[in-house]
């Protein structure tokens, strides 16, 4: 008997979740008959009647099972929560929104089960629904990291893969407290087939990740893998004493050749202020590398559980 885990980070989905088992559900039944299923559902401090929702689905389906958080700690973790308590020979991530599609489950199952990939993605091949700044910026930050690090981030993946237990182990090894799922799946290699499809709209809910939120999180992959910005606040200070050592040169031949003494003072005053903003720029820089390993070192859980009926012997 083959099994699969199927991991579900929820934050406030209680619209979602009654429509998203169902659909689920329908998709399941089209496995073979030797396979299993445990579904997670990891319950990220949600403040509405999520949880409320996940224990009666459990209490009716003993496939169910849930880890719920003492604290809203974050979609990355809920993820590693989720891969660190399922026990299956295959596990998914999907998300309660249905724009992971239940029906490319089968798919996914029969490519990693019958072919040489240890691991199916999926990626969206529009941004349909999207605003455009947001799929603009997108865009833009998978064309910066990818020149930045050493393996490729594919433009348009989604959380939704599914891996053999082998490629599960590599990730949960991986014990960095600043995660990037993304990166992380990368970063691990193995062979990856990927899946494209169309952009699906929310089922129901509203998104939980705003411009400044996907910002945020652009940056934190952005710093986990690549200390291209701290090369680039170098090059930038390199770059200016080239430049501020030649204009001395210059205005010393205007005064003592030309006799032409120097004037402008707005103009001094403008550099300094230019000047300074770089500067102030690069330590910022230095800043974030700083603060992740400040967070790195004082070693706090990634997660905390409040209540969970998975049972871990």
């Amino acid at each position: 008997m083959e099994k699969i885990s199927i991991i579900v980070p929820c934050f406030n989905e209680e619209k979602a979740l009654p429509l998203f088992y169902n659909e689920l559900q329908k998709n399941i039944k089209e496995f073979p008959k030797d396979v299993n299923f445990e579904i997670l559902f990891v319950n990220d401090g949600s403040t509405d009647n999520t949880i409320k929702i996940i224990k009666d689905l459990s209490k009716k389906d003993t496939q169910v099972k849930y880890v719920s958080f003492s604290r809203n700690f974050g979609k990355e973790s809920a993820i590693y929560a989720g891969l660190e308590n399922v026990s299956g020979d295959y596990v998914t991530l999907m998300d309660a929104d249905l724009q992971d599609p239940p029906s490319l489950l089968l798919e996914m199952y029969n490519t990693v089960k019958n072919e040489d990939f240890d691991a199916v993605g999926t990626r969206r091949i529009n941004r349909k629904g999207e605003p455009l700044i947001r799929s603009f910026f997108a865009r833009i930050f998978y064309k910066l990291i990818n020149k930045m690090t050493s393996f490729e981030m594919v433009d348009g993946a989604r959380d939704y893969v599914f891996m053999k237990r082998i490629v599960v182990d590599a990730i949960i090894s991986l014990k960095e407290y600043n995660r990037y799922s993304k990166g992380l799946f990368s970063f691990v290699g193995f062979n990856v087939k990927w899946i494209e499809y169309k952009n699906v709209k929310r089922v129901a809910g509203e998104t939980k990740w705003s411009f400044w939120k996907l910002t945020k999180y652009a940056l934190e992959g952005i710093t986990a893998f690549s200390t291209a910005p701290l090369i680039l606040s170098s090059l930038i200070g390199l770059i200016f004493c080239v430049v501020s050592f030649l204009l001395i040169i210059a205005i010393i031949f205007k005064t003592l050749i030309l006799g032409d003494p120097t004037s402008g003072w707005p103009s001094l005053v403008c550099i300094i202020f230019m000047v300074s903003g770089i500067q102030l720029f690069s330590l910022g820089i230095i800043g974030q590398y700083l603060s992740k390993t400040y967070l790195e070192i004082k070693q706090r859980p990634i997660y905390i559980v409040k209540d969970t009926n998975v049972d871990k012997k």
